[in-house]
């Protein structure tokens, strides 16, 4: 039963940068789930195992534009300092975790600070980079 758009499945799945850096996996754990064209993982992911079954294993290789997209200059915004809680120690680098007034949580990484403002990277950590996905197509969730 090959997979189509609409379907829900289960896959075990490796991800690496083309360095060869892992940057997730579900070794060790339950297989990822989730409905095929529901928009619940990145296009590129879903559109690679559309076609697959049951045992098939392949390699995809997703661009930035079928993952987290290009860099965006409009992403890296200044706000006051007095924003940031007291407890909250900035370094450049250091990544905080902001909540969108819709309750998504958001990684936002600090490029720099002075006394006054702290200069937040809101992209998505993987955004810009071609992302490697050997994945294996456990099952078809009846």
């Amino acid at each position: 039963m090959a997979v189509k758009v609409g379907d829900k499945v289960k896959v075990h799945y490796k991800g690496t940068l083309d360095n060869g850096e892992v940057f997730d996996s579900s070794e060790g754990k339950d297989p990822l789930e989730f409905e095929v064209g529901a928009g619940q993982v990145i296009k590129g992911f879903e559109e690679g195992l559309v076609g697959m079954e049951p045992g098939d294993k392949k390699e995809l290789k997703i661009p930035p534009e079928k993952a987290y997209g290009n860099r965006m200059d409009k992403l890296i915004q200044k706000v006051p300092k007095d924003m940031v809680p007291e407890n909250v120690e900035l370094k450049e680098g250091a990544v905080l975790t902001l909540q969108a007034p819709t309750g998504q949580v958001i990684p936002a990484k600090v490029v720099s600070f002075t006394d006054a403002e702290v200069t937040l990277d809101l992209n998505h950590p993987l955004a810009e980079k071609t992302l490697i996905f050997n994945v294996e197509l456990v099952e078809v969730v009846a």
